[in-house]
């Protein structure tokens, strides 16, 4: 195709995208049925883990849970036998370890069949400046953030690549499109999950396995205690979620085989000025929305002894 039929092409397709996209805000996507699906949730025995189960469980889906915590896991379990999901399996899962997780999928593979719906879930929190972390939490804040996301899609998606029937979910964080004072190795970490997730449905693409689907989920602080402590300069513009509105919206989001899925919408403006302005415009206008205090009263979840 010579350069003038290509460009036309582009300028057409573009126009129609436009449309495309105007229209379906006013008339709602059709969303999936995940009914009999077998739906993996890293990370499922405490806050948006469990409760994406649940949005699951009520839906249908066969759910395998991976979780460190045994009683937080189990408790996921029973919750989801209670709307009535009639196949949950809880399997104990160091997600900072790699041959860890290859043994746990080997098994899950074994005794419950091919996973089509992955979630990449489990995370954790340093919430220290970088020079007072220590190496081994920041190694962990990156083998569990991001390495895990590597090894559990290298143990499922060949799968869902030969049947091209699959959806690859990553909870990221706005802390993954911006850089907050406080959070490096986070940061690093969620950062390096987006581009992972991007890259790869591009492969998906380009090979052709459009039936292969991603989404990527990159929210504010949300209020499940893992943030505790963390506060919001301007909370009407920039709120601290509640953990049931942020798992309905990402449950709302993969239902609709949304690509990216960011919140509040508030944060879409403000990602679009950071790339628009000066970088001297940039730190005025992040000291304004209290990027470089947000850490200042972090405490986290509080372990149970």
């Amino acid at each position: 195709m010579n350069f003038f039929l290509e460009t036309l092409k582009v300028l057409v397709l573009t126009v129609y995208y436009i449309l495309e996209a105007i229209f379906l805000w006013f008339i709602p996507i059709r969303k999936k049925n995940v009914a009999g699906e077998i739906v993996l949730i890293t990370g499922a025995g405490s806050g948006i883990g469990r409760l994406l189960a649940l949005e699951f469980a009520s839906r249908g889906a066969t759910l395998v849970l991976w979780d460190v915590n045994r009683e937080g896991n189990e408790e996921t379990c029973r919750l989801a036998k209670e709307l009535g999901s009639a196949r949950v399996h809880t399997y104990i899962c160091d997600c900072s370890k790699r041959q860890d997780i290859y043994k746990v999928a080997d098994q899950v593979k074994r005794e419950v069949g091919d996973v089509n719906i992955l979630i990449n879930n489990a995370g954790i929190v340093t919430g220290k400046k970088f020079i007072d972390s220590p190496d081994s939490l920041v190694e962990k804040t990156i083998e569990v953030n991001c390495m895990a996301h590597f090894w559990t899609c290298k143990a499922f998606l060949p799968a869902m690549m030969a049947s091209n029937h699959g959806h690859l979910v990553s909870i990221s964080s706005s802390a993954g499109l911006i850089g907050v004072n406080g959070l490096a190795d986070y940061c690093a970490s969620k950062f390096a999950a987006v581009g992972f997730a991007e890259s790869l449905g591009l492969e998906m693409l380009a090979l052709g396995k459009t039936g292969v689907k991603t989404t990527i989920v990159c929210p504010y602080f949300i209020n499940t205690g893992m943030f505790d402590g963390c506060t919001t300069k301007w909370p009407n513009l920039l709120p601290i979620l509640e953990s049931d509105y942020a798992a309905r919206k990402i449950m709302d989001a993969i239902l609709k085989e949304q690509v990216f899925l960011v919140m509040p919408r508030s944060l879409y403006f403000v990602f679009a000025m950071r790339n628009l302005v000066s970088v001297k415009l940039g730190f005025l206008l992040g000291d304004y929305f209290g990027a470089f205090h947000f850490m200042d009263h972090f405490k986290g979840r509080v372990k149970k002894d």
